[in-house]
Formats: C-alpha cells, sequence, structure tokens
C-alpha cells in the first residue's frame, strides 16, 4: 500500500501522539526519523524485515556521566517495508504504529523479548 511521503509521515505523527503523555515526556534526547529503506549497514540479514530500527542508549543505561553531551538517539521508521506489507490504509496505520512503539519501547529499554510478551513484536 504505497502513500505518498506526507502521508507517511503523517501515520508516523499519529502514532507518536498515541503514545500516552506521561510517558513521551519522559522520552530524553531523540529523534524519529523517516527513511525509505534501510541502509546496508543496518541490515538484519537474510531473510528478515526491517520496518524500524532503535539506534542509541536507552534510558536504563544512561546516567549523567555516561551519556553528558551524547548525540540524539535515532529511531528509524522505514517507509518501503511497512508500505510492502500492507494491504489498505488501515494496515498501514496499524503497522506504523506498532512499529513506532515498538522502536520506542527500545529506548525505554524494553528488550524483544519482552515485546513479544506484550503483542508488540
Amino acid at each position: 500500500m504505497q502513500v505518498s511521503r506526507q502521508r507517511f509521515e503523517e501515520l508516523v505523527a499519529d502514532a507518536l501522539d498515541s503514545i500516552p503523555e506521561r510517558l513521551g515526556k519522559v522520552m530524553d534526547n531523540v529523534a524519529v526519523i523517516v527513511e525509505d529503506w534501510p541502509a546496508p549497514e543496518q541490515s538484519v540479514g537474510s531473510g528478515h524485515t526491517l520496518l524500524g530500527l532503535y539506534q542509541g542508549v536507552d534510558l536504563t543505561r544512561r546516567s549523567p556521566l555516561s551519556y553528558a553531551g551524547a548525540m540524539p538517539d535515532k529511531i528509524f521508521i522505514f517507509r518501503g517495508p511497512i508500505s510492502d506489507l500492507a494491504r489498505d490504509e488501515a494496515e498501514l496505520a496499524r503497522l506504523v504504529r506498532t512499529t513506532v512503539i515498538h522502536e520506542v519501547a527500545h529506548h525505554f529499554g524494553i528488550s524483544d523479548q519482552r515485546l513479544q510478551e506484550l503483542g508488540w513484536a
């Protein structure tokens, strides 16, 4: 399901807006970036489709001494793979929301295993 880049970015913004305000206020020093496709160095290997990626130091591993002056963490949301999986705009919105929440959860230090248990993997 292909939509314009602007519409896709709106879906990402909607997903971010759906995060409870008390959690959104705690997010710190992280940028959310929409890319069309993962770069080769972001690949997870053959047979896997990368929809999003968190790169940084999660909140549970930060300290004032070890994280002072750090560049922002990055959450990448990949438009191409998500669009290829969606059959219609409703499914596209669901996939975007799931991916955004999954990557934001990594920012909070939640593991893939725990996300699977919670149904967000």
